[in-house]
């Protein structure tokens, strides 16, 4: 982010009621709140503020729970799809708005889009960058993706306490420059998206290799922003954001009483072609009927040579794409 840009912005710690959150925040006007997915942070949306802002909205990015110098909860279970509803909930209270467009990335999409099912009183318009709306979870189980693709899936090897934790906390710089690559359309040797699956043999990071250079969409400051971020945790910098797949069972319990109800507010989706999202089970057919689930649809937009780092590999279209849907949700 230009320093300029930078110079713009306000960070504050906000209590949500549930929490207490770090947010960036530019401009003024209807409240768009950003959520990012992992590993990212707030900084995730740093090309989103100054053009959201300047067509007249109030721009706000949280460090999500678990992330950056917002709180960390210890207990895995207060990383519920639930807790996360109530802090996005409790944060639009706090910003002293009655509604929001939430705009989700990655695990930020099943968050805004959880927060429109359950609160379409509040949620004024959803939109989700590479993960598509599947109610009432959002997301599929561990107990369905081992049978699908094995333990080596990157969801089940999360699911262990401690022991990826420890690997990605042992340089946080490296191993957010190794994830931004490897799951960009930049990734070497990248020529379709496939299914993230670790040989039982190897780590997480053995196949996200260090990347020899840096694609034009990331460089060194951002490297080091998001590092700093995730500094604040020391050994369990990644724990907390760990602890949001440790609950994906969990959630299919507490979100059932929501099944078969149809997200009724206005809705967008984004994804790239290249994102590893697209090739996973039943997410083309699930694409097909977005508009089943969300029948409020604007649209839904796939970029072309994009990997699943959406807003930070193709800003402009992202920005282009957000106006417009704003301008719809506000006409």
């Amino acid at each position: 982010m230009a320093t300029g840009q930078r110079s713009h912005l306000t960070h504050t710690h906000i209590d949500t009621g549930t929490t207490t959150l770090h947010v960036a925040q530019q401009g003024s006007g209807p409240l768009v709140v950003l959520l990012h997915g992992f590993p990212e942070s707030w900084y995730s949306w740093r090309h989103q503020f100054t053009a959201l802002a300047r067509a007249g909205y109030r721009v706000v990015a949280p460090d999500q729970r678990g992330y950056g110098s917002s709180h960390s909860p210890e207990n895995i279970q207060d990383y519920t799809l639930p807790h996360l509803v109530g802090d996005l909930i409790g944060l639009i209270k706090a910003l002293g708005h009655e509604q929001a467009t939430v705009v989700g990335h990655d695990w930020g999409a099943p968050v805004a889009w959880a927060a429109a099912l359950m609160r379409p009183d509040m949620v004024r318009a959803v939109a989700g960058l590479s993960v598509p709306p599947s109610p009432p979870a959002f997301m599929p189980p561990p107990s369905l993706t081992r049978r699908l693709y094995g333990e080596g899936f990157y969801q089940i090897r999360f699911q262990e306490p401690g022991v990826v934790d420890a690997e990605l906390a042992a340089d946080p710089a490296a191993t957010l420059r190794r994830f931004l690559v490897g799951a960009s359309g930049d990734a070497p040797g990248l020529k379709e998206p496939a299914p993230w699956v670790i040989p039982q043999d190897k780590q997480v990071l053995d196949t996200m290799p260090e990347p020899q250079s840096l694609p034009p969409w990331l460089d060194t400051e951002d490297i080091e922003t998001f590092a700093r971020d995730y500094a604040h945790h020391g050994e369990r910098a990644f724990t907390g954001p760990l602890n949001w797949y440790r609950n994906i069972e969990r959630n299919q319990h507490l979100m059932s009483p929501f099944a078969g109800r149809t997200i009724d507010v206005p809705a967008l989706y984004m994804v790239g072609d290249l994102d590893m999202v697209t090739s996973l089970h039943g997410i083309a057919e699930l694409r097909q009927s977005l508009h089943l689930i969300a029948p409020q649809l604007h649209a839904q937009h796939t970029l072309a040579g994009c990997g699943h780092w959406t807003q930070q590999e193709r800003p402009e279209h992202v920005n282009e794409a957000l106006l417009d849907f704003l301008a719809h949700v506000h006409a």
